[in-house]
């Protein structure tokens, strides 16, 4: 299968709007889950396989070959470690990195997953090195692109809440989703690119929402007084005045009245 390099300029980029990403999934509490999914299903297909590849070419991913070359890539910024967290846990993988959106992606999933169901999401499978993909995988998988994971099949308490979500993200054409039987696991190819413009939109959706409430904003991680005065259309000047600010150190979770 042919490889395509991803381009150094491409990983750094992505490597800076990571912050504004992260930083996004601290505001967002929820997804909107239509009760219904109609025209979508979780059986793989052809066309399915077909859709990653191409986005996977479109985002000049390598199809990594061997532990080496992913570490090489972890050194470069290109794969992040995923951690674990509060509320989802790692199950027997031997390379836990991903892309940075894929990795945002666990988190904000997992957290709204906990507070619908209870439980911890569990993570089974993130970046597989070609040479180490198990006997039954496709030889098109994308999961040696770094931009895949699988979940675990939960409970029926729980199923039902997780099907509808990932249907309803695969519908708005952020990433591809199946159940796979042999171990039964959701296999999900996030498209990175589309899932980040996805989240930036949810969250400028609630910012504004925020601000129509009462004029007033709530600082992120990772914001600046001259960014949130060009996003709200004032100066740094107005922002200290109305906010009785001698500088411009400001810290997330601190609440500034915008001016006018």
């Amino acid at each position: 299968m042919k490889s395509w390099m991803l381009l150094p300029r491409q990983g750094a980029r992505s490597l800076r709007n990571s912050h504004l990403f992260v930083a996004a999934s601290a505001v967002l509490l929820a997804v909107a889950v239509p009760l219904e999914v109609s025209g979508q299903s979780l059986r793989g297909s052809t066309s399915s396989l077909d859709r990653q590849n191409r986005v996977a070419r479109q985002h000049d991913f390598t199809y990594i070959e061997t532990p080496e070359q992913l570490r090489r890539f972890v050194d470069r910024g290109y794969l992040v470690r995923v951690p674990g967290g509060a509320d989802y846990e790692l199950h027997d993988i031997s390379f836990p990195y991903a892309r940075p959106e894929v990795k945002l992606f666990i988190s904000r999933l997992a957290s709204q997953y906990r507070r619908a169901c209870g439980e911890l999401l569990v993570v089974t499978s993130l970046t597989r090195p070609k040479n180490r993909q198990p006997r039954n995988a496709s030889p098109r998988s994308v999961h040696p692109t770094g931009m895949a994971l699988d979940l675990r099949v939960p409970g029926p308490k729980c199923r039902g809440w997780l099907e509808r979500v990932l249907l309803q993200l695969e519908g708005s054409g952020v990433l591809e989703v199946s159940l796979e039987r042999r171990p039964p696991h959701y296999h999900v190819a996030l498209f990175p690119q589309q899932y980040a413009a996805y989240v930036e939109r949810i969250a400028r959706a609630a910012a504004q929402q925020y601000v129509d409430a009462g004029g007033r904003y709530r600082v992120r991680p990772g914001d600046s007084l001259w960014e949130i005065a060009r996003r709200h259309d004032t100066t740094v000047t107005r922002l200290r005045s109305a906010n009785n600010l001698n500088g411009s150190r400001i810290y997330p979770g601190q609440v500034l009245t915008l001016p006018g």
